[in-house]
């Protein structure tokens, strides 16, 4: 009855899209291999399942914390809440979240801005940062940005192994380091994600040495993919954005920063005003999805994490060299694919587009966008705009011309974008 049901799916997605028929067979055996790592994601997604559910109960939330405020949002108590419940749910001493956050780079510049002054040092112990976090910094001399209100930069580049050089890091602090920043995530870099396990040694040789150094953990990406969270294993602060993973796919905007009561205190005061911080910020129509996002955010990630493993396989036995591979630990949501052009970049991103439920008309064209050198091509018709906790697919047009794909409410949704952006990528091959 299953293959039947498999069939009638494979010919409707003929009928309706006209895909190759050898595409759907490399589908079909992509799915057959993956299936004992499907079992262990369920596992995590279980667990953390019940860590969001206790998060709630603990802090009895109720159908009157899901209403918002405005104003200034004085005694917004489902605001204050929401926050209790990821400090819980993150292991945090205190947590800001906020519509007033815009995006995981700006919650990741109040909290460095809070904590730094000028004479500080900050050191990115994994590599390169983010693309848009380079402005931030000020790397090439942004107006407005860290470098330029006085805070010294060091960036510590990954061994040839691609792990974070812990000797290196420490022979770098001085006396005026202040912050190390941890990236969980990939970003646009053909390299692993570092696990919670990794992100533990480094954390922990950092404070044998240096107490005072505060760990900023960038946790974009990396919410509820593994079992722990990075301020388990010894993150003094970390920073993320609901359109990703902590949102469910259901917060139409904001972020978070969670940690040591005090670092966070400082960061809100940065997001508002001296005299004010957390007390402040209405919540308008913004916690009854920033709850329920949450709730549903462990489910999601499996969802979106078994579409990653299954986008390894397939493409893998497509001939395109992916990372990680399919049967490797995963720590982010990001599913790297080298397509090898300029036109299979498009070709991939045409494919994804045309199975989102929004603009699935539209053909994705590369530009420039804010806070990037390099032009991206970016797909993803999705409901929350930019959210790439839902199927979406992006990357720089440079060489190696590499894909990021993320994302992905339910793995069906998923499993048709593969097979259409393959289908698009044959498409372009022939010609």
């Amino acid at each position: 009855m299953n293959k039947e049901k498999e069939d009638r799916y494979y010919t409707y997605l003929q009928e309706e899209y006209r895909v190759d028929r050898e595409i759907i067979a490399k589908m079909e055996e992509s799915i057959r291999a993956c299936s004992q790592a499907f079992a262990g994601i369920q596992t995590i997604v279980e667990v953390n399942q019940l860590k969001v559910l206790r998060a709630f109960q603990k802090n009895q939330i109720t159908d009157f914390h899901l209403n918002g405020s405005t104003g200034y949002g004085y005694g917004d108590e489902g605001r204050d809440s929401l926050e209790r419940v990821y400090a819980d749910v993150f292991r945090a001493e205190k947590a800001l979240v906020r519509a007033q956050l815009v995006s995981g780079t700006h919650a990741l510049a109040v909290a460095l801005f809070g904590n730094l002054k000028a004479g500080d040092e900050l050191i990115a112990a994994t590599g390169s940062p983010y693309d848009t976090l380079h402005k931030v910094i000020g790397i090439n001399g942004e107006e407005g940005s860290l470098i330029q209100t006085g805070i010294i930069y060091k960036e510590i580049p990954l061994t040839q192994e691609n792990r974070i050089d812990l000797e290196r890091v420490l022979t770098s602090i001085t006396p005026q380091t202040k912050i190390v920043t941890l990236q969980r995530s990939k970003g646009y870099s053909w390299r692993p994600s570092f696990s919670i396990q990794e992100l533990a040694e480094a954390i922990r040789t950092i404070k044998e040495h240096f107490p005072q150094v505060i760990c900023l953990v960038d946790n974009c990406y990396g919410e509820f993919v593994e079992e722990k969270e990075p301020l388990e294993v010894g993150a003094d602060l970390i920073a993320g954005s609901l359109i990703k993973n902590p949102g469910g796919g259901l917060a139409l905007t904001g972020g978070y920063i969670a940690g040591k009561a005090a670092l966070v205190e400082r960061a809100a005061i940065r997001l508002t005003a001296p005299g004010i911080g957390l007390d402040v910020g209405s919540s308008l129509n913004f916690s009854r999805h920033a709850y329920q996002g949450l709730f549903m955010a462990p489910l999601i990630v499996g969802e979106a994490i078994k579409g990653a493993v299954l986008a390894a396989r397939f493409f893998e036995t497509l001939g395109y060299p992916v990372f990680p591979e399919y049967e490797s630990q995963r720590t982010d949501i990001i599913q790297a694919i080298k397509v090898g052009s300029r036109e299979l970049m498009i070709a991939f991103c045409r494919g994804i587009q045309q199975a989102c439920p929004l603009d699935a008309h539209v053909k994705p064209e590369p530009a420039l966008l804010p806070g990037y050198t390099d032009e991206v091509i970016m797909a993803g018709g999705t409901f929350i705009q930019g959210s790439s906790i839902e199927l979406s697919a992006d990357g720089p047009i440079r060489p190696p011309y590499i894909i990021y794909l993320q994302g992905g409410l339910s793995f069906a949704h998923i499993k048709t974008g593969l097979i259409l952006a393959a289908n698009e990528m044959g498409k372009k091959e022939e010609n």
